[in-house]
C-alpha cells in the first residue's frame, strides 16, 4: 500500500516492478485458520480488495513507495536487544539485571496469539523503568495534520499489536508511530474504540480469506494513487468494462465516452529493461547488485539488478547460480533462446498463490463455446489490426484485399467452431503476407513471398520469425505474472512444449509489435541484406544485426499509445501486462469479455 498524499508522478518515475515473496495461504478448510499478519489490519480496513489481492491472492508488486518503506525498515527489521519475560511471570522481576532490563529497545519482534488469531512482527518495542512497554512502527512518509496523529489503518495496525503484548502479560498503555520523512514520533492513544475496530478488522479479514469471490474495486477512490498493487487491480479498467456490458449495443470496439475518460491510475511504463546476452560463451556472474557479463575475450559489461526486468539468454550462455538466486529472489525470470533466437524455455520464482484463476482457466479450457468466444476475439482482432498495418504502410494498398480482410474479420466474429477459425485465421494470413512486399521500401532489396518457418527460408521471414519468439517469450512473462498458466491456451490448444496460452495472448499484438518492428529495421536501413548468414537449410541473422533488432523490438515495446479503451497513454509492454491480468478477470468472472486490443 502507498500513501495517497503522495504525487503519482513520483509513482511513474520510480515506479519498480520487483515482486515480494508471498503471505502463507489460508488452510483448508477444517483445518486451522492460520494467524491474521497485523499488517493485513491496515490493509483490510484501507481497501478490502488489496487485502484479498495481497493475503489471499497472493499477489505483490513494489513500487517507490514500498522500496522507500523497505529501506526506512532496514534498521528495525535487523533483529537487536530482548524482549523479556513479562512482570509477572515467574523470574522476570522489574530489578532483574540482564540485558533487556529497563530501559531497553528489541527490535523486530516477532509475536503470535491463536487467542486473537493474529501474529506480527513488531518493529520496535521499548521497555520503561515503570514496567510498561510501548510498540513502536516505523513508516516512511510524513505525520499527517490529523487530530488522532495517524490514519485509522496504522492507528488499527498498531493497536493490533498492542492487543499480541497484552495477550502475551506485557502492561501496554500506549504506542508511537514514528515517521522517518520528518523524524517524527507520534503517540497513539489506544482506546476502547480502537480495539472494537481492530478486533472488527480481524473478523473481516478471516471472513474474506474464506470467501471465493475478488471484493469489488474502488470508485474513484484517491487510495489508488501510488497504490503498489493498482497495475493489479486495475480498478478504474474494471468498472469501465462492467459499465460499457452494461449498455445497448456497447462493445470493445467503441471509444470511452469522454465523461468515462479513465484516470491515468496505472503508470505508463516502468523504469527496468530487458538484459539480453547473445555472445556466444559469455558468462552472467553477480557482484553484490548487480550482474558482470564477461566475454572470452575479456570484455566485462554490467547491469544492475533493480534495473533489470528480465534476463535473455541466447544460445551458449553461462549463468553462475549465484545470479540466479538473486534474480529469483527478486521475481526476475530469465529466459533461454537458441543461438537462432527460438524460444525454449524460462527459468522463475515460485509461482503466485491464486489458485483460484489457475483452476478458472483449466475449467473454462475444458468448455469448448468459452475457449470459441475467447479465440473469435483474438482472431477477428489480429486481422483487423493486420488491415490497419496495411492501410497505414503500404504503398497503395489493395482495396480488395482490405475488403476481403474485413469481411474475414466478421466470419471471424460469428465462427461456430474452431477448426473453421483457424482456416480463416490461415486465409486472412496468406491476403496479408501477399501484400507484406508492399510495405518494404523496394530499392532496398527486400521482399516477402509468403510466410515460411522451421527454418525461414529468405531474410524478411527471418525477422518475422525472430520478432514473434522475442512477443512470445514477453506474453509468456506476462501472463505468468497474471498468475495464469502460460501452456494452457483456449485457442490454441495443449502441445508438448507450447506455451498456448502465451500464443493465444500474442495474436492480436503480431502486427503491432512483431511486424512493425520488422517494418521499421528494414525501410529505416537498420537491416540490410548483407547482414543474414545462408545455410543450407534457411537463413538467420548475424549476431551485430540481431542486436540491432532486438534494440529496435525493446522501442517498439516502450512506445506510448493511447489505449482505445480506456484512453490513457501507455506504453506496450504495459500494455501486454494489462490485458493478460484482465483475461484473469474474465477467467474468474469479474468482467463479462476480454477487451480485445484493437488499433484504429
Amino acid at each position: 500500500m502507498g500513501s495517497e498524499k503522495l504525487p503519482l508522478s513520483l509513482e511513474e518515475t520510480l515506479q519498480a516492478s520487483l515482486r515480494a515473496k508471498p503471505l502463507p495461504r489460508r488452510e483448508p478448510e477444517g483445518e486451522a485458520e492460520p494467524p491474521i499478519p497485523a499488517r493485513m489490519v491496515n490493509e483490510v480496513l484501507y481497501c478490502e480488495r488489496l487485502f484479498y489481492l495481497e493475503y489471499v491472492q497472493g499477489e505483490f508488486a513494489h513500487n517507490f513507495f514500498t522500496l522507500d518503506g523497505h529501506a526506512v525498515h532496514k534498521r528495525a527489521d535487523r533483529p537487536g536487544g530482548r524482549l523479556p519475560a513479562p512482570p509477572q511471570e515467574p523470574g522476570a522481576g522489574a530489578n532483574e539485571e540482564h540485558e533487556g532490563a529497563p530501559p531497553y529497545a528489541a527490535r523486530s519482534v516477532h509475536l503470535t496469539s491463536e487467542r486473537l488469531g493474529l501474529t506480527a512482527k513488531i518493529d520496535v518495542v521499548e521497555g520503561h523503568e515503570s514496567g510498561t512497554v510501548i510498540p513502536i512502527e516505523y513508516k516512511r512518509g510524513s505525520a499527517p495534520d490529523v487530530p488522532e496523529g495517524a490514519y485509522l489503518p496504522e492507528r488499527a495496525q498498531l493497536c493490533a499489536q498492542v492487543l499480541l503484548l497484552r495477550d502475551h502479560g506485557y502492561n501496554v498503555r500506549e504506542a508511537a508511530l514514528y515517521f522517518a520523512k520528518n523524524k517524527r514520533r507520534v503517540t497513539i492513544a489506544i482506546d476502547e474504540e480502537l480495539e472494537r475496530i481492530t478486533l472488527g478488522a480481524i473478523a473481516r479479514s478471516n471472513a474474506l480469506a474464506k470467501q471465493a469471490e475478488l471484493p469489488p474495486p474502488l470508485v474513484d477512490s484517491p487510495k489508488c494513487f501510488g497504490c503498489s498493487l493498482v497495475g493489479i487491480c486495475l480498478p478504474d479498467e474494471v468498472n469501465l468494462l462492467r459499465a460499457l456490458s452494461t449498455k445497448p449495443g456497447a462493445n470493445e470496439n467503441e471509444e470511452a465516452p469522454p465523461k468515462q475518460r479513465l484516470r491515468q491510475v496505472v503508470p505508463p511504463r516502468d523504469d527496468q529493461l530487458a538484459l539480453y546476452v547473445q555472445e556466444q560463451g559469455a558468462r552472467v556472474g553477480l557482484d553484490g547488485e548487480v550482474l558482470q557479463i564477461k566475454t572470452p575475450q575479456g570484455e566485462k559489461v554490467e547491469a544492475r539488478i533493480p534495473q533489470t526486468s528480465q534476463v535473455c539468454l541466447m544460445g551458449n550462455v553461462q549463468i553462475s547460480t549465484q545470479a540466479i538466486r538473486a534474480l529469483l529472489d527478486r521475481a526476475i525470470p530469465i529466459s533461454y533462446f537458441t543461438t537462432g533466437g527460438y524460444f525454449v524455455g524460462r527459468t522463475i520464482a515460485n509461482d503466485t498463490n491464486n489458485v483460484e484463476l489457475r483452476t478458472a482457466q483449466y475449467r473454462i479450457a475444458d468448455q469448448p463455446d468459452r475457449c470459441l468466444a475467447l479465440a473469435r476475439g483474438w482472431v477477428a482482432s489480429k486481422i483487423r489490426n493486420c488491415r490497419t498495418l496495411l492501410r497505414r504502410n503500404h504503398v497503395k494498398p489493395d482495396p480488395t484485399v482490405l475488403f476481403e480482410l474485413e469481411q474475414l474479420a466478421k466470419k471471424a466474429e460469428n465462427c461456430e467452431a474452431l477448426e473453421s477459425l483457424l482456416g480463416i485465421e490461415g486465409t486472412a494470413a496468406r491476403s496479408y503476407f501477399g501484400a507484406f512486399s508492399g510495405m518494404l521500401t523496394a530499392e532496398l532489396g527486400f521482399e516477402l513471398n509468403g510466410r515460411n518457418r522451421r527454418p525461414p527460408r529468405d531474410p524478411v521471414n527471418a525477422l518475422l520469425s525472430l520478432g514473434y519468439a522475442l512477443l512470445a517469450k514477453e506474453l509468456t512473462i506476462a501472463a505468468a505474472g497474471a498468475g495464469l498458466d502460460p501452456l494452457r491456451g483456449f485457442y490454441h490448444q495443449p502441445r508438448h512444449g507450447k506455451p498456448g496460452l502465451a500464443l493465444d495472448l500474442m495474436e492480436e499484438f503480431r502486427p503491432l509489435l512483431a511486424d512493425s518492428t520488422v517494418l521499421g529495421v528494414i525501410n529505416q536501413g537498420t537491416i540490410t541484406p548483407t547482414d543474414f548468414l545462408v545455410h543450407p537449410t534457411g537463413v538467420s541473422l548475424n549476431p551485430a544485426a540481431r542486436r540491432r533488432f532486438i534494440l529496435a523490438y525493446q522501442r517498439r515495446l516502450e512506445q506510448q499509445v493511447t489505449h482505445p479503451i480506456f484512453g490513457y497513454r501507455i506504453s506496450y509492454r504495459r500494455i501486454l501486462d494489462v490485458q493478460a491480468r484482465l483475461l484473469g478477470r474474465v477467467l474468474l468472472g469479474e468482467i463479462p469479455e476480454y477487451p480485445a486490443f484493437r488499433t484504429r
